[in-house]
């Protein structure tokens, strides 16, 4: 299609073009404008109808947004901003650089300017600044007749008319009421006789976004009210902005769990040096942990000379060990941000892991007993076996419970110290674990091996 489109640009069928165009969704448009040239970007925008344009222009990534406005004229950026719904200019002055942001405001009405001004004053990240003022309100003293026409009349400058939200004169929220009962409900009821004031879902201006994803998943919205400290009803956020706030928080959680401080741009807009910067920290944390190991080893090294062999096992060990931690740890660390458990269930979750790390330790030591034992025989020279198939197997099953246990205690931790328990991750996880891991294993080498 795109291939199409440039063609038609190319031999000046713009008739064409634009009807072409019309056929196509505000996301396609979106994904063709981004990948061609600017003078072609251009050209394929203000061929579009002004509402197509504006909702295909919210679909933009920021580089190209930012290069359509750049091209504006002072009458097209007017148009655009009287267009957009109003969440939608506010992420886009977020991004813009100030020269863009400068030519916005300019372009802005007064009272505009002022509700951006507040809007940016709600900390990032909260409720405040993800709402958009564009919604369905509703008087309780309306019929259900009146509340149509009224749909009908200002429903296109709202962002969302699936739910109409019930205010007073002093704009407190009193309830709300589905699109669907509207329409099934006969023209002379009352709102006041039909709408839901019971158990309303909202959130506060100052709320964190995961508080209002989780909310979302929760009661299965589609939209949600955004009120203040005395209740009145300052804007919603609908599912849209929310599944953004979703992608970016499990984003940033892997992220975390990979030991990389969160980025805040996509991996090809940061450049290398910030990318170092965002990775050195943990590996130099990890690094100097990783010191503990060489500690424990050092502590053992005539045991190591006399004993060569018992080296080729460590390995064995510590990796053994690693990935069973890190099992453990992302599966509660998942559980944790689903809301699953949480830290109250920290004595069924450490029994339960004690259960499944029992089993799976027997297995993994018989397994690693047998192989070593019948199979491996001829790396041990004149030493006994028997003892180094026993005390490397025994080992594994002290560690692999020890790795489990750890697993689900340190981010249950890290939730009771109001920490993000993805910190508590693979990389992290596997550095401690390793330490015990040796710590066993050499404890048990003295104990059944004395040399």
């Amino acid at each position: 299609m795109k291939n199409i489109l440039l063609d038609l640009i190319k031999e000046k069928k713009f008739n064409k073009l634009k009807e072409e165009l019309i056929k196509l969704n505000p996301v396609t448009i979106s994904e063709i404008i981004s990948g061609v040239p600017t003078r072609e970007e251009t050209i394929i925008y203000r061929l579009l109808p002004k509402e197509l344009a504006v909702r295909s222009f919210s679909y933009l990534e920021s580089e190209e947004q930012l290069r359509l406005i750049t091209s504006f004229s002072t009458g097209e950026t007017t148009e655009l901003i009287d267009e957009l719904f109003f969440d939608d200019l506010i992420d886009l002055i977020e991004e813009m650089p100030a020269n863009i942001v400068t030519k916005i405001l300019q372009a802005s009405t007064f009272e505009n300017r002022k509700k951006i001004n507040h809007f940016l004053s709600y900390p990032e990240e909260s409720a405040g600044s993800l709402m958009t003022t564009e919604y369905l309100s509703l008087k309780e003293d309306m019929s259900i007749g009146e509340a149509l026409k009224y749909i009908r009349r200002t429903g296109k400058n709202s962002e969302s008319i699936y739910t109409a939200y019930i205010t007073d004169k002093s704009k407190k929220l009193l309830g709300v009421l589905s699109l669907r009962s509207i329409i099934l409900s006969e023209l002379d009821q009352q709102i006041s006789d039909i709408y839901k004031s019971d158990d309303i879902v909202t959130v506060n201006t100052l709320d964190d976004q995961e508080i209002i994803a989780d909310k979302f998943k929760k009661y299965d919205l589609i939209s949600i009210p955004v009120v203040d400290l005395e209740g009145r009803l300052t804007g919603i956020i609908t599912i849209d902005d929310i599944v953004e706030v979703i992608e970016e928080e499990n984003t940033e959680d892997m992220q975390k769990m990979a030991a990389i401080n969160p980025l805040t741009d996509k991996y090809m807009d940061v450049n290398s040096l910030d990318m170092a910067k965002k990775r050195i920290p943990w590996l130099l944390i990890l690094m100097i942990s990783a010191s503990f190991t060489s500690g424990v080893i050092g502590k053992y090294e005539h045991t190591l000379a006399l004993l060569p062999i018992l080296n080729g096992f460590i390995p064995l060990l510590m990796d053994t060990a690693g990935n069973s931690g890190a099992q453990t740890s992302t599966l509660v660390i998942r559980e944790l941000s689903l809301g699953n458990i949480g830290v109250g269930d920290w004595f069924k979750i450490m029994i339960k892991e004690f259960k499944v790390s029992f089993l799976v330790a027997i297995i993994l030591s018989i397994v690693n007993f047998l192989r070593l034992y019948y199979l491996e025989m001829t790396l041990f020279g004149r030493v006994n076996k028997f003892e180094i198939a026993f005390v490397v197997s025994f080992t594994l099953f002290f560690t692999v419970v020890l790795a489990k246990l750890v697993g689900a205690l340190l981010p249950l931790g890290a939730q009771k110290l109001k920490l993000d328990p993805a910190l508590m991750a693979g990389p992290l996880i596997t550095t401690i674990v390793d330490v015990l891991a040796l710590i066993v294993y050499f404890y048990l080498i003295t104990t059944f091996m004395p040399v």
